[in-house]
């Protein structure tokens, strides 16, 4: 059964520029984990946006309700190059009130945008 679907997008280049803006935004937005690649290197500013804009459709999925932690989530991607989600502290609770049982992401980034789908299933 399908608990909620949220998807969203987010301007490439405008992300970019706030996170040079923002100092410390990267930290707050995301695990050390997601801001490398398996290499070491940073990642890209279209990989970043795109795992941003997961984490605005992971909360969109759950109802988008206050109290969400950005580092509550994580996106990674499996050997196979499949983009998988992990759920932490308030994530994880909020998707266990619902009764999400898997995820489902789906990550894009193309012409200066990257989007993304989540699919809360129970």
């Amino acid at each position: 059964m399908i608990i909620g679907v949220g998807i969203d997008v987010a301007e490439i280049d405008r992300f970019a520029a706030s996170l040079r803006r923002t100092p410390g935004m990267a930290a707050r937005l995301f695990l050390e984990s997601e801001l490398l690649l398996p290499s070491g290197e940073r990642r890209g500013p279209a990989s970043l946006a795109a795992r941003f804009a997961a984490k605005e459709a992971l909360a969109k999925a759950l109802g988008a309700p206050a109290g969400l932690h950005w580092t509550d989530a994580e996106v990674y991607v499996e050997e196979s190059g499949r983009p998988r989600l992990r759920v932490y502290g308030t994530v994880a609770a909020r998707a266990e009130e619902l009764g999400v049982r898997s995820w489902h992401i789906s990550l894009s980034h193309d012409a200066g945008v990257a989007s993304a789908v989540v699919i809360a299933e129970g």
